[in-house]
This record gives structure tokens, sequence and C-alpha cells, in this order.
């Protein structure tokens, strides 16, 4: 596996410089931010990425993310547009060196937290979701980092009620119309395209969500039988559901080669009513089995990309939360030191 690590270009408190001292790192995975959802990322803000990320000996072959524009998933206005500007970032992105795009099909949310430094008991301070929480919320003021903060609250009301009318199978029908446009593009210019599963995997807010479990990621690879098709897995996405058996889904995802990125964290779950807290990633901090999750990818021949996910605010850092350096780099060793063992006893 190539382990890698989420950069947030050159205004992340956690510098290149930083990032490449962590042991058996191979790459950065980031994005060029400062273009509007929708548009055509400029060929220069590409190399001037890349070039930034290889001069401190770092590879910059996954990219997280080339947003989806709401008129896509909606299937409306402008949508045929937006298609082909994608279509273009694929083929930039790819003359560049990119070989894995991650993207998602989450309507209006990004991932949703109802904290963002909720303080553990060991006083770190970590993402956690409680649902009761997220029951008194209004939808149409919320603000999480890494969400497109463009809208106005009106136009977050209309997009949740255009989302609600068009339901599961109309967001069906629209991954279907997009995924038929975007994977020629893709196999043409040899990129993996990963889609990253709804964090939570539930509907929030009366919103569909269709990229939540084993048989929605089955219709989805259904779809096309193109290997390039594939999916960025994510531990603490789907294993925040106690109806989703993770170690289960990378047997069978990872042995059928249509994993290209995968998402390692851990998450505690916290009663029966979806609540869950993001730990450190230890396996006894929280409810998944690291080592049984890295096991199965090991047993399946794995050579994909992944990185540590969110981590927890310790020692009094401060900075984008989920992606402080310190957990992080803990996580990395942690991982990499499995992947280690594993690979030296033969998976056994």
């Amino acid at each position: 596996m190539k382990m890698t690590f989420r950069w947030y270009g050159k205004d992340d408190p956690v510098t290149l410089n930083y990032i490449r001292q962590i042991p058996n790192m191979t790459g950065v995975v980031t994005a060029v931010y400062d273009v509007p959802v929708g548009e055509v990322w400029p060929n220069e803000k590409i190399k001037e990425l890349k070039d930034e990320v290889h001069s401190y000996g770092l590879d910059m072959e996954v990219i997280e993310s080339v947003p989806v524009h709401e008129d896509i998933k909606l299937k409306r206005g402008d949508y045929q547009l937006y298609i082909d500007n994608f279509k273009e970032n694929i083929r930039r992105l790819a003359a560049h060196g990119v070989k894995t795009i991650c993207y998602n099909f989450m309507p209006v949310f990004d991932w949703t937290r109802s904290e963002l430094n909720k303080e553990l008991e060991d006083g770190s301070n970590a993402l956690v979701f409680y649902t009761d929480q997220i029951d008194k919320l209004d939808p149409t003021k919320l603000s999480l980092p890494g969400w497109d903060s463009s809208y106005s609250p009106e136009e977050v009301a209309d997009l949740i009620k255009s989302y609600q009318d068009i339901g599961n199978e109309g967001l069906w029908d629209n991954l279907t119309y997009f995924i038929s446009e975007i994977l020629p593009v893709a196999i043409e210019n040899d990129i993996n395209m990963a889609i990253h599963p709804d964090d939570p995997p539930w509907p929030i807010f009366g919103i569909p969500r269709i990229i939540t479990n084993e048989e929605n990621l089955d219709r989805f690879l259904a779809l096309n039988d193109d290997k390039r098709h594939g999916l960025t897995l994510c531990s603490g996405s789907l294993g925040c559901s106690t109806t989703n058996d993770f170690v289960a889904m990378v047997k069978k995802y990872a042995g059928a080669e249509r994993i290209h990125f995968a998402h390692l964290r851990n998450v505690k779950i916290i009663g029966d009513d979806g609540s869950f807290e993001e730990t450190a990633h230890y396996s006894s901090c929280g409810s998944l089995d690291m080592v049984e999750i890295l096991k199965a990818y090991h047993d399946a021949g794995f050579k994909g990309y992944v990185r540590p996910d969110h981590g927890r605010m310790i020692w009094g850092e401060t900075g984008k939360p989920g992606y402080g350096l310190y957990d992080r780099a803990l996580g990395a060793m942690y991982l990499g030191g499995i992947w280690e063992t594993l690979e030296k006893l033969g998976g056994k």
C-alpha cells in the first residue's frame, strides 16, 4: 500500500515539510481549492501544485476531491456544462500524473458532524456526531470545513426540497447518467475514479443518501464493469453504522480490485441511535478492529493508496478540525506498523 496524507495547500498549517518527515509517507492527497465548484481547473494551478509537492520529495497521484456540482446531482440547470468541465478536469489531472480521483455524490452536505471540538475523556478534542444534537440543528445555517459555502440559506433550503422531491431513485438515475458520461474519459486517460461513501451513511435532514451499504455499493459498481470505476472505501464513514460489516466489505471489494483509495480511521459508536465519536486510530480506542481491516486489505493483495483519516487534536494543537498533524501522524505510524508486521508474517 502507498501511505499518503491529506494536505490543503499552502494555507494548511500542516506543511509539506512536516508531512515529509513522517516515515513511509509517499505523497499527499490534495486539490485546487480556490476554483469555484464546477469550473475547470487551470493547467497552471495544477502544475504549480504538483511542482510544490514534488519539491519536497512527495508524490501527487491522488486528488481529493474534484467536487461534483449540485446541478449534476439534481440534473438540472447547467448540469451538462458542469459534467463537461468535470471531464476536462479528468484530462488535465491525468496529464499532470494523477492516477486516482476521489469524489462523492452526497447531496448538499459533505461529511456531517454535530461538534468539531468535543473534549474526550483523555483531554483530546475530536469530531463527533450526536443524533440528538443533529435533530435540533437548522440545516440551512450549517457550515463545516470542506463544504461549499457559496450557497445562501434560501438556496440551501431550495436544494434540500429539490433532493427530497427526486428521492433515492431520482438520485440514482442522476448518478447513473453522470458515471456514463465521465467514465469513458477516465478510461481513455487511465484514471481510477473512486467514489467516497456518504458520511454518515444514512439520510440527513430528510435528504436521500445512496452510497451507504454493501447493497448500494454493489449497485454502484454494477453501473460499469471496468475496474477504473471504483471506490474510496472509508472505514469511518461506513464503519459508524452497525449494519455494515466493514471487514467483509474490504475483503469483497479489494479482492475484486475495485478499491482505489482507502481512508482509515476509527470511530466509537455511542448507543443505538446513530451517534458516534471519532477516536485515535488504535483499535481499542473505538469500535473498529484496525488490525482485521488491514489484514483484509493485505490478504487481498491491495497495492493502492491509503491515508490516515480524521485525527483528534492533541498536545495543544489547533487547526483545521480533523486535520491536525500529530494524531494523523501517529495514525500513519500505527497503520504502517501493522502493515509491516503483516508483510513480514505473510498475512498469517
